[in-house]
């Protein structure tokens, strides 16, 4: 694996193990990133049997486990390596990277075969595997000394019968290493393995995780071992039919119900509708802008489900002219498809959950976030693919529909959580979000319709329009309505795809400067030598539109109520409510709310 640029590099043949030369028969040359390092000499220092090492997607869990694997080899401390991961692509992937160190690992294992060929030094097996037959793991993990490898070891937690399986399978092991790089879930059930201290901050008897060894986004991007991400915020008008036959109509973004919200998000994403093209249309623009300076750069779009992953790409090939990779979880040739695509010049690829959590495709540099599956664990997993650096300079990109959770997830980027035991969590910060509970409910009841001949839910129309970027914590661009396919559009979309961070966001305050002039600059007409305004109607739905937009912003860095936050701003600038404020006063509010963020950013 390459290091981040103007890393400080060790390499892995260095004599961390002088009494043991013949180590380096188990490992290639490698160099590692300064995290690597330190994480090694404190895993080697204290010499646990059980190490948590949590680090953001892209930053090299696999280069940092594999080189563990190899010393412990090396030093004779271990004679077997199993390593668990999520899914059946994933168990290849880590035995290809396995066998690049110079560890052949066995990705076919299953306990019914009871043995493997004495060429491999492991296996590799996926933790619904382990369920399946935990004693016959057990077994073979009390007949030599072996080292455990818990890839995303969070998934133990994803059933019952996983954690159980994992925990008698492996409670005999001589080492467990533990691996994630999303965030934990919150609940009742502790993960195997994992220690756990109590936390008076979350009140009486809850515990937490305790990593020993952590490396965060906000860490690795400093360290340019992760692109920066600009997340590019859509909004638009929706119109969708409900159960009881009642027409809606709604603005995407906008402060609303949690259940109009979900229903908003179901209508945006609708394929018959004009929203998504739009935003596929912008993303391929904003690819071929990245191309321009990465002439390899890939997209993904990641869907909800299979018809309509058919129909997105569809709808791509007809844009680009070249038709995607279709990506399906049940297809026997899903892993052959990506490693295809990795290794291929192709514009886009399409997936359904498939390519969510370790699939790494290091040229995904664009990415539209296309499903309805929105928890906090989700939607890190997803974004993790557009974060491996390659080379200084190079950003990633992700289009995303404008509702409250996915900007809030994508304003907590740099945010470390642990996993907390014996707390309820009841907002959309921890496990499902309520908004995709409904759309889950939704979806339950529309497969239970059978031949209803329009459903209890009809999506009847959709329109995109650009919102903001949202980028290192800030939020550029939103002051007022941008059509898709304008020149302020492209004012963001058409960003360089080699800059440094710090040039980025010099870049995206520029732009919003000049369109804060623009917007300024538009608000009166030349009529011969005089000056008209533009009607009163037009400006104050405007200005309205820039304070919700706003007070959403800042609910998005506060976790405010917006109701809670128009409350103060009356407070300090006197008035009515904002539908039915003067121009005046909305747009105090609006400097007022402007101040508030720019001072906690100080």
């Amino acid at each position: 694996m390459t290091p981040g640029p103007n890393q400080p590099v060790v390499p892995t043949t260095a004599p961390l193990t002088p009494a043991y030369p013949e180590r380096a028969a188990w490992g290639t040359a490698q160099s590692l990133r300064a995290w690597q390092t330190a994480a090694l000499e404190k895993y080697f220092t204290a010499s646990p049997r059980d190490f948590l090492a949590v680090a953001t997607p892209g930053a090299g869990k696999t280069t940092f486990a594999l080189t563990v694997a190899s010393e412990l080899l090396g030093r004779r401390l271990i004679d077997r390596i199993t390593i668990v991961a999520p899914t059946e692509h994933l168990k290849t992937q880590w035995a290809e990277a396995a066998a690049r160190a110079g560890i052949p690992i066995d990705p076919n294992y299953s306990a019914g075969q009871g043995k493997t060929s004495k060429d491999f030094v492991g296996v590799a097996l996926t933790y619904a595997g382990v369920a399946v037959n935990p004693l016959a793991h057990r077994i073979r993990t009390e007949r030599f000394k072996t080292l455990v490898i818990l890839d995303e070891v969070h998934h133990a937690g994803d059933a019952l019968s996983w954690g159980d399986g994992v925990r008698e399978a492996f409670e005999p092991a001589h080492r467990r290493l533990a691996l994630t790089g999303t965030p934990f879930r919150s609940d009742a059930n502790p993960i195997p393995f994992v220690t756990y201290v109590p936390d008076p901050t979350q009140g009486p008897g809850v515990k937490v995780s305790v990593a020993d060894y952590t490396y965060g986004y906000g860490q690795a991007l400093a360290d340019h071992v992760v692109r920066p991400v600009l997340f590019m915020a859509y909004s638009g008008e929706m119109q969708w039919r409900t159960r009881a036959g009642d027409e809606i109509a709604a603005r995407l973004g906008e402060p609303l119900t949690k259940d109009q919200t979900a229903q908003a998000l179901r209508t945006a994403l609708d394929p018959n509708g004009s929203w998504m093209p739009s935003v596929l249309e912008a993303a391929d623009r904003r690819l071929s802008e990245v191309r321009r300076h990465v002439p390899d750069a890939g997209g993904l779009v990641i869907a909800s489900d299979q018809d309509s992953a058919r129909a997105y790409a569809k709808t791509l090939r007809a844009i680009s002219g070249e038709a995607p990779t279709v990506v399906l979880s049940d297809e026997k040739a899903a892993s052959k498809k990506i490693a295809k695509f990795t290794d291929s010049p192709d514009r886009w690829m399409v997936a359904v959950r498939m390519v969510s959590e370790g699939v790494d495709v290091p040229r995904l540099a664009v990415g539209v976030y296309a499903t309805t599956t929105s928890t906090p664990l989700f939607f890190a997993q997803a974004i993790g693919r557009f974060v491996r650096a390659r080379k200084r300079g190079e950003t990633a990109s992700v289009f995303l529909p404008s509702v409250p959770n996915l900007l809030g997830h994508a304003s907590e980027m740099e945010v470390e959580r642990d996993h907390v035991l014996g707390k309820v969590i009841k907002d959309d910060a921890d496990m499902h979000s309520a908004e995709e509970d409904l759309m889950n409910q939704a979806n339950a009841t529309e497969s239970a319709s059978g031949d209803e001949a329009m459903g209890p839910w009809e999506a009847l129309g959709s329109q995109a329009t650009f919102d903001r970027v949202l980028y290192d914590g800030g939020e550029f661009g939103h002051a007022g309505e941008v059509h898709v396919g304008s020149e302020e559009e492209m004012d963001f979309l058409g960003i360089p795809g080699l800059l440094e961070p710090d040039q980025v966001r010099d870049l995206l305050r520029t732009r919003q400067s000049e369109r804060a002039a623009k917007q300024k600059a538009s608000a009166t007409t030349s009529r011969g030598d005089t000056v008209a305004e533009v009607s009163t109607h037009e400006q104050l739905a405007m200005l309205r539109r820039e304070l919700n937009g706003l007070v959403a912003a800042w609910f998005h860095r506060t976790g405010q109520p917006h109701g809670v936050t128009h409350a103060a701003l009356r407070k300090e600038t006197g008035g009515p409510a904002a539908a039915v404020a003067t121009a005046a006063l909305l747009q105090k509010r609006i400097d007022l709310v402007r101040d508030w963020a720019i001072r906690q950013s100080s």
